[in-house]
């Protein structure tokens, strides 16, 4: 493992992978996604009408990108632990909705417990809403003064192309952003946990609409992190 990427991943908080995804799956990722979105009023917990939602965890092309080793080297590098595949959903935002203000999805028990990627399907930046970062957020340092969430001078809105794949630490600060044009912007949200959460998990599963199997374990040392390639 290079210690000069897990340094940069850890001060950063995220990695931003290009061209992860094989060629060869978009096309299909894209279909899956298409068929599985559901209205509001068919999740067990009512989404945002600005956004679609789609239910495609099962599906094995799906499950096969929440398993691609470099994917799998960040996560386990930015836990630290053995840890498992929590969640994946699709999500997109519509003409005139996705704006989020910053904010953090939050560790669990300890920092670092809780990992997130999103998986983009799409050419993604600021006219479909592409997501806002503020690198290095995710570990305050002491005596820091509490983060201004309406403050966006700090933040950076990524910019790429279909098949990228950015990982990132709950706590980091990060939003999505208007869809000002209405292009397609298709993303797997994908979450890991720290085994030490999975009876926490297990609370959740059916109000998350939750059906793949979550009892596979990771762990770190099985992968190689080098974010330099």
């Amino acid at each position: 493992m290079s210690t000069r990427c897990a340094r940069q991943l850890h001060q950063n908080g995220y990695a931003l992978l290009r061209q992860a995804i094989p060629a060869a799956w978009l096309t299909e990722l894209r279909n899956t996604f298409d068929t599985g979105v559901r209205p509001s009023s068919e999740w067990p917990v009512p989404r945002g009408i600005d956004w679609h939602h789609s239910l495609l965890d099962t599906d094995p092309t799906v499950q096969a990108v929440c398993r691609l080793p470099q994917l799998l080297a960040v996560v386990g590098e930015l836990i630290g632990e053995r840890f498992f595949l929590s969640q994946v959903e699709g999500r997109e935002p519509l003409a005139g909705g996705g704006h989020q203000q910053l904010h953090r999805d939050l560790s669990a028990q300890r920092p670092g417990d809780t990992v997130n990627a999103l998986v983009y399907l799409d050419e993604y930046g600021p006219e479909n809403g592409a997501t806002r970062i503020v690198s290095g957020s995710h570990r305050p340092a002491s005596g820091e003064p509490p983060f201004d969430f309406t403050d966006e001078s700090q933040s950076e809105q990524l910019t790429g192309n279909a098949g990228d794949i950015l990982i990132f630490d709950a706590d980091l600060i990060h939003a999505g952003s208007l869809n000002t044009t209405g292009a397609r912007r298709r993303t797997l949200l994908i979450t890991w946990f720290s085994e030490s959460l999975y009876a926490t998990h297990l609370e959740t599963v059916s109000l998350r609409n939750i059906r793949m199997d979550t009892t596979e374990r990771f762990d770190p040392t099985d992968f190689v992190l080098d974010l330099l390639n």
